[in-house]
This record gives structure tokens, C-alpha cells and sequence, in this order.
């Protein structure tokens, strides 16, 4: 896959880092379409993403994108026998609410050492790929490790390795944790 390698500074520990990228001003996303996931889907969507990375690895650490790529991480953790998990912190959205990407919690050097430094054996999850901009981030810092999402919509699609189901541009994809059980009218009767 041809990409720039360009590595953003990194910070130690809970410093913040500076933008890594700059990026339009921020923007609000008014989805055309919607895609409630549920706990099950997830879960099931998370496992079919296990077996699929299975032939794949060995693996001998997860990085995941927090906050969405915690959960399947943690699945994906269990399946492959994966017993070193970390974090990175990145923030682009607050709500549905689009900005700059930032990353606010870098990986271990433990964990960016793997590989020779540049991420080979290491496996990068998170729940989405969307414009692919937190993707370039995190692909910045461990270039040679595996990406993996449950979901990917086009723009993003080229920065991952692995994904289980795409979704069109125009899809807003309402997670578990971002949902509670409402009454819902027939889709019909909205209008969409």
C-alpha cells in the first residue's frame, strides 16, 4: 500500500501531543443513513473479525484506538490468546461533531519496540474506519503493524488490512454504547 510514512511526534505518557495533521475545521456530520448496531451484532461482527485475523498473525500485542476500538479489542484479545493490550488515545469527533485529529495518550515504547520499532507482529483494532484521518495517525506510528476494524466505509477502507462489513460514506453507525433500548418508528413513517 503505498503511503506517506511520515511519523508525528510522539509524547511520553498522558502529555498531549499537538495535532498530528492538520484538518478542515471541524464540522458536524448529518448522517443520511443510520446503522444501530447492537451488543450482539457487535460482538459477533468482533469474533468473525477474531477468525479472520486467526491465519493472519502471531500477533505479540493488540494496540487499540480508543475509545470505539476498545471492545473488540478486548475480543479479539481472547480469541487469539493475545495477553498484551494497548492504548492509544486518539481524538477526531466529539459526538457527531468532526475536528482536528489528536493523539492524547501515545503507545508504550514496550509496545513500539516490537517489531524494530515500526509495529511488525503488532495488531492495531478499532471499531471504524471512516475518513481513514485517525487511520493515517495511528499507521504513522507503527507502520508495519496489521489494521483491523470491524466496520469500514470507503474513504478509510484503503488505510486497513482487515475489516469485517463496509458501510456507504453516508452511513451514521450508532454503536451499543452510544444507544439505549427506544421506541423506534417504522422506517416508513420517518421519511427515510
Amino acid at each position: 500500500m503505498a503511503q506517506s510514512k511520515q511519523k508525528p511526534e510522539r509524547t511520553s505518557g498522558a502529555q498531549q501531543a499537538s495535532p498530528t495533521r492538520e484538518t478542515p475545521p471541524a464540522k458536524t456530520v448529518t448522517p443520511e443513513k443510520i446503522f444501530p448496531v447492537s451488543w450482539d451484532q457487535f460482538h459477533r461482527d468482533s469474533r468473525a473479525l477474531a477468525w479472520r485475523l486467526n491465519g493472519v498473525g502471531p500477533f505479540e500485542a493488540i494496540v487499540c484506538i480508543t475509545r470505539g476500538g476498545l471492545v473488540p479489542a478486548a475480543i479479539v484479545a481472547r480469541e487469539l490468546g493475545i495477553r498484551i493490550i494497548e492504548t492509544v488515545c486518539v481524538v477526531s469527533y466529539t459526538h457527531t461533531q468532526q475536528g482536528e485529529v489528536s493523539v492524547v495518550k501515545d503507545i508504550a515504547p514496550a509496545v513500539v519496540a516490537l517489531g524494530g520499532g515500526e509495529g511488525a507482529g503488532v495488531l492495531i483494532v478499532d471499531d471504524l474506519v471512516d475518513t481513514g484521518q485517525t487511520a493515517k495517525v495511528v499507521r504513522g506510528l507503527l507502520p508495519r503493524a496489521h489494521f483491523a476494524t470491524v466496520y469500514a466505509k470507503p474513504m478509510g477502507r484503503p488505510m486497513v488490512d482487515t475489516f469485517i462489513t463496509e458501510v456507504s460514506q453516508d452511513t451514521w453507525i450508532y454503536f451499543p454504547w452510544d444507544t439505549g433500548l427506544a421506541f423506534q418508528p417504522p422506517i416508513r413513517d420517518a421519511g427515510l
